[in-house]
C-alpha cells in the first residue's frame, strides 16, 4: 500500500462529507450524545479550524483537523481513518502533519479529547506513542467517564 498524501482539504467534498458522517456515526455508537465532541460539517467549516485529509492515489483514507485555541493552544480535532483503511499508517500521517502545522504557526501547546472506552484504544496508544499524555479538560471540555484528555507541549519549529 503506498503511503497516503496529506493536505488541506475542503470539508465539503462529497467523499469527505460521508466519511465524516462515517466518524460521527462511531462516535455515536460509543459514547453518550452529550460526550460526542466531533465537529460537523459546519463545525469544521469555522473560524480558527484548518481541515486536512489523507488520501492514496486519490481516495480518501483519513481526515483530521487543528483548531486554534487561545494564543499558543491548539486543539486536534475530526481525527478518523475509514475502518477499512485502518492499520495502514495514515493515522500517524495525519497526526504528523496536524503536529507539523501546529508547530509552523508557533503554537506550544497541542491537546485532544477523544473517547475513554476500549473502542478509541487505538486512537490513544496512536496519541501516546506521538508523546501526549493525559491531561486534565481544557477549553470549554468539562470531566467525563466517556472522555480522556491528552496535551503535548510543542517545540518551535527549526
Amino acid at each position: 500500500m503506498p503511503a497516503s498524501i496529506v493536505v488541506r482539504d475542503d470539508p465539503r467534498r462529497p467523499d469527505v462529507v460521508a466519511l465524516l458522517e462515517r466518524h460521527l456515526a462511531f462516535a455515536g455508537q460509543h459514547s453518550p450524545p452529550e460526550d460526542v465532541h466531533a465537529l460537523d460539517l459546519t463545525g469544521l467549516l469555522g473560524p480558527g479550524i484548518t481541515f486536512c485529509s489523507a488520501r492514496v492515489d486519490g481516495v480518501l483514507v483519513g481526515v483530521g483537523a487543528l483548531k486554534e485555541l487561545e494564543h499558543g493552544h491548539g486543539e486536534l480535532k475530526s481525527m478518523h481513518t475509514a475502518a477499512e483503511h485502518r492499520g495502514e499508517g495514515h493515522a500517524r500521517r495525519v497526526l504528523a502533519h496536524l503536529v507539523g502545522l501546529a508547530r509552523a504557526r508557533g503554537l506550544t501547546r497541542l491537546s485532544l479529547e477523544t473517547g475513554s472506552m476500549a473502542a478509541f484504544a487505538p486512537a490513544r496508544a496512536l496519541y501516546a506513542e506521538a508523546g501526549f499524555s493525559e491531561c486534565a479538560p481544557f477549553a470549554d471540555y468539562r470531566p467525563s467517564p466517556y472522555s480522556t484528555f491528552m496535551t503535548l507541549r510543542l517545540e518551535p519549529a527549526t
